[in-house]
């Protein structure tokens, strides 16, 4: 049969001429078979021939030696590897990006919390080994307060992570992915945000403050004055520093858990959890099982206590405080469109504004 009147004879033809001539898929690395006829990578599935007419010449051979340019040059044209990257200009607008999967946001705080104790165990043991002098340590407000320097490994890991996200990896980007950012805020936009910082954390005060009252009220009834009481023991870093600080300290602590704590908090479960978490199973699951979070993290602590019982009502006693701040906070989130200056702001002054006045009264009274 005539080779000119056979469509089939004339592809195979074509197919020889157009001979791929590379050892391994430019996309995933899989090695491609020697056959002349190959058109489609055996593990992605990448069409071959339609990426080596975007990549150039038919001549060009890749080899495990020179995989880096074809790399980049497949890419400009619309070939991409990892999670697509998100612009400059997209950075404060990511809603059709998708983001970091569940494994990650909730293994990245864990991972946070146990490398900041890992942290200050090895600060302490290097210390001293004695364990009366390390009580000593522990309880003095300023090593609290140099202690409290380790909650930036919060703010530090999201950050290193959020590069394989961005076109243009900088600390600015980083930060502004979260929401950390005054991007498209003029000086007027800014002051409003902050005085609804400064409003809210007020609100906060007293929802806290209202909701662990008729939490201990009810526990009393459940449980008894007493067994209220003795579960009261286990002091936080806050309680270390209202009982046994001085002024200095005391002022100290404050600009530290306002520039520190809440900042590099509230980037970890605001802009890196819960934005996670928003996007890959809705807004009201999101920002609960970041409240949860928040909440199970700050009261690791109580497992300390060793009376079953008295865990318990210290845990009731300390959770609905946790979780109604932290929902507070997922909400001013995404009320104020992902951008963290409203809460940093809530989330330092709440804290501050809880220690001054706790420490006013434990002086008068």
């Amino acid at each position: 049969m005539d080779n000119q009147n056979n469509p089939y004879s004339n592809e195979r033809e074509n197919s020889t001429k157009n001979e791929l001539k590379w050892s391994f898929c430019p996309v995933c690395g899989k090695d491609i078979p020697k056959v002349e006829t190959s058109e489609f990578c055996l593990k992605c599935s990448t069409d071959l021939q339609n990426l080596k007419k975007h990549i150039g010449s038919s001549s060009t051979t890749l080899n495990s030696s020179k995989p880096s340019s074809l790399y980049t040059q497949s890419s400009s044209q619309g070939f991409s590897y990892g999670p697509e990257k998100i612009s400059d200009e997209d950075i404060t607008n990511i809603k059709k990006h998708k983001l970091w999967g569940i494994p990650v946001t909730l293994g990245l705080p864990l991972g946070a919390y146990l490398l900041m104790n890992l942290v200050l165990a090895l600060i302490l043991f290097t210390i001293s080994t004695n364990v009366d002098k390390l009580k000593e340590i522990v309880l003095n407000p300023y090593f609290v307060i140099l202690s409290s320097l380790t909650s930036l490994i919060f703010m530090i890991l999201p950050l290193i992570y959020a590069g394989k996200y961005l076109q243009n990896p900088t600390l600015k980007n980083r930060l502004g992915l979260f929401g950390f950012t005054v991007k498209g805020f003029d000086k007027k936009k800014i002051k409003r945000e902050i005085l609804l910082g400064i409003g809210f954390a007020i609100i906060g005060f007293f929802l806290v403050n209202s909701i662990g009252t008729l939490t201990k009220l009810l526990l009393e009834l459940s449980f008894g004055l007493e067994v209220v009481r003795d579960s009261t023991g286990f002091m936080s870093e806050s309680e270390i520093i209202i009982y046994s600080a001085d002024v200095l300290s005391l002022i100290i602590w404050v600009i530290v858990i306002f520039l520190v704590i809440g900042t590099s908090e509230e980037l970890l479960f605001r802009g890196f959890v819960q934005k996670g978490l928003v996007r890959t199973l809705g807004t009201k699951k999101g920002i609960i099982i970041t409240a949860l979070i928040f909440s199970l993290i700050h009261l690791i602590g109580l497992y300390l206590i060793a009376n079953p019982l008295n865990l318990l009502v210290a845990f009731i006693l300390n959770f609905f405080p946790y979780m109604a701040i932290s929902l507070m906070l997922g909400l001013l989130y995404y009320w104020r469109k992902e951008n963290l200056i409203t809460v940093m702001v809530t989330h330092g002054v709440y804290n501050g504004l809880s220690i001054i006045i706790v420490y006013l009264l434990f002086a008068v009274f």
